[in-house]
């Protein structure tokens, strides 16, 4: 009779836990990646050739033409129709913070978490400079599920991200007390 007692206990804690987060989605992973001239982000499946040639990709910029942001998330109890991901990139050129807003509708492909995409190439890749933050966000029409962002994301205030950064010979000297 004890027995039966806690395995039932068990079960009304894992049913109430699973029916409170119905409406849930999440970003678990976002994986910014260089494209080389091919439009590749690796030469084999294999993770550590993956990095191996990121790292190369890295040191040699003349052979990047682009720039891809993978996103794994996952999300239940959403109306599908409504859903998208949003990724928020700022790159840097000279002196000038430049960003960049997509959004993307969504679907689920997988089983337990889904991936996409966001790429940016050519002109626009030209255009943008070196990636120095980024933030992803999930949202099911106008409310926003989930956020991950780099750690440098918050440094910046996104008013700022379209102007061009001060330089240190542009501020006025500080002045003597």
């Amino acid at each position: 009779m004890r027995r039966f007692a806690v395995i039932f206990a068990v079960l009304c804690f894992l049913l109430s836990n699973a029916a409170s987060r119905a409406d849930e989605g999440k970003i678990c992973k976002v994986l910014p990646q260089f494209l080389d001239l091919k439009g590749r982000q690796s030469l084999s499946p294999s993770l550590y050739e993956r990095d191996a040639y990121q790292f190369y990709l890295f040191k040699h910029p003349d052979e990047r033409t682009g720039l891809r942001l993978q996103v794994q998330w996952k999300a239940k109890g959403v109306d599908w129709k409504k859903l998208k991901l949003r990724a928020e990139l700022r790159g840097v050129v000279t002196n000038s913070i430049h960003a960049i807003v997509r959004d993307e509708p969504v679907s689920k492909t997988g089983w337990f978490t889904s991936w996409a995409e966001f790429n940016i190439t050519g002109n626009e890749f030209k255009h943008f400079g070196t990636l120095t933050a980024w933030r992803v966000t999930l949202w099911e029409g106008d409310r926003q599920l989930s956020e991950l962002q780099s750690f440098l994301w918050s440094g910046v205030p996104t008013a700022l991200a379209s102007e061009p950064a001060k330089t240190p010979a542009s501020s006025p000297p500080p002045q003597p007390h």
